[in-house]
């Protein structure tokens, strides 16, 4: 604004004439020409601070990381609760009294073992008259087959008929019969004797018994008598989204992950945190996708020689799912998302200003993302300062 220049005297001339002869009309005068002069130098002071204070573009400090590839091995935490491999209910296959529990409950026991005695009295009976009747049936036998022998000879010198010979060879016929029907009781007898003694069907721990001596069991009931797990390998079942499965049948597809070492080691952190000695590995995934929770189901195995893991212990799987040797990783607060759960970045471009650029990024490593569109290596992504960056703003990089 250009200064305007007053003229106090001709101001003053130029004013009505009044009486000036009093002393007091000149010291107003004085006064108002004193102020005159004042306004003017404050406008012109005002004018000159306005065309001064023109709004200035400045730079803003950030942090910024470059970007470079990376070699990582992408794993996936998985958690459930330890089952055991084996695990066999002890059932009665006949009906009886209890007479003993031979296991202490709680303690180790072999396949085979005898675990309880079901009294024998009566089957043993059963057991000795299927061998009589058996041995009747052979004494038998071997009568008619002299019989039918002898008769063979004498028919050829027409000592007997035809049909007398005939029917010696029909009742050896009848009597073998008679032994396998008769063998076949015997040995149905000894199997229900054999059952008398209930023996552990596998080897592991077995539990409480829910029976004692005295208590009468039948071969169809409900309630086992104890239950034996086998601990030396225990197996945990998770699940995993089928959208999950998908990415990663499509990040091998592409060539994206390879195969981490062999594919399928597993790594199991306990219950306090601490990492299990032995790994394990995944033994098969499901085939069909869970129609209520849309999951596939994956099944571990690890084993347990010293007897650390225990049915229904909680735990956490580490998965390696493959390995990347050239992964671009963000920090998860570099990170954007919009409401539609797009993600985008701020970066640093040629000419040192900034730039949002969209990306995809859908798998975190630790507490990076891994950026798999977008991005290239040797752009630099803004880390820090981002509460400050607008589109096209001038940035200066702070030194880190």
């Amino acid at each position: 604004m250009p200064a305007r220049r007053f003229n106090v005297h001709h101001l003053m001339e130029s004013m009505p004439q009044l009486n000036h002869s009093s002393i007091g009309w000149e010291r107003k005068k004085r006064r108002l020409a004193a102020a005159l002069v004042c306004s003017s130098a404050i406008l012109i002071a005002g004018c000159q601070r306005h065309g001064a204070e023109m709004p200035v573009a400045q730079s803003v400090d950030v942090g910024v990381k470059t970007l470079a590839p990376q070699r990582i091995v992408m794993t996936a935490e998985l958690s459930g609760r330890l089952s055991s491999l084996k695990v066999s209910d002890v059932r009665p296959q006949i009906g009886g009294i209890v007479q003993k529990r031979l296991f202490v409950e709680g303690s180790d026991v072999k396949a085979g073992q005898v675990l309880y005695q079901i009294d024998p009295a009566t089957y043993q009976a059963t057991y000795d008259q299927a061998r009589g009747t058996l041995a009747k049936a052979q004494a038998t036998l071997a009568s008619a087959k002299t019989k039918a022998d002898r008769y063979a000879q004498l028919v050829k010198i027409n000592a007997v008929s035809a049909q007398d010979n005939d029917d010696a060879i029909a009742a050896v016929r009848e009597d073998e019969a008679d032994v396998l029907a008769d063998r076949a009781s015997l040995e149905s007898a000894r199997i229900n004797l054999g059952y008398t003694r209930i023996t552990a069907p596998i080897s592991g721990r077995i539990g409480a018994s829910s029976v004692t001596e005295g208590a009468l069991v039948t071969a169809d009931q409900t309630t086992a008598l104890a239950t034996i797990h086998a601990y030396d390998e225990m197996y945990l079942d998770v699940t995993r989204s089928s959208a999950d499965w998908l990415r990663l049948r499509q990040a091998f597809a592409s060539g994206r992950l390879k195969r981490a070492g062999s594919g399928a080691a597993v790594q199991l952190v306990m219950e306090d945190g601490t990492p299990y000695a032995h790994s394990g590995v995944l033994q098969f995934s499901g085939i069909t996708v869970d129609a209520t929770t849309g999951s596939v189901t994956l099944r571990m195995i690890f084993p347990n020689p010293e007897g650390e893991l225990l049915p229904g212990m909680f735990v956490r799987a580490q998965l390696d799912e493959g390995e990347s040797a050239s992964a671009l990783l963000v920090p998860q607060l570099a990170v954007t998302r919009a409401s539609d759960g797009g993600a985008s970045v701020w970066v640093v471009d040629a000419s040192g200003h900034a730039k949002q650029v969209a990306v995809r990024a859908d798998s975190a490593y630790g507490d990076q993302w891994i950026v798999t569109s977008g991005l290239k290596a040797g752009d630099r992504v803004i880390v820090s300062g981002l509460q400050k960056v607008q589109a096209g703003v001038a940035v200066h990089v702070a030194a880190s």
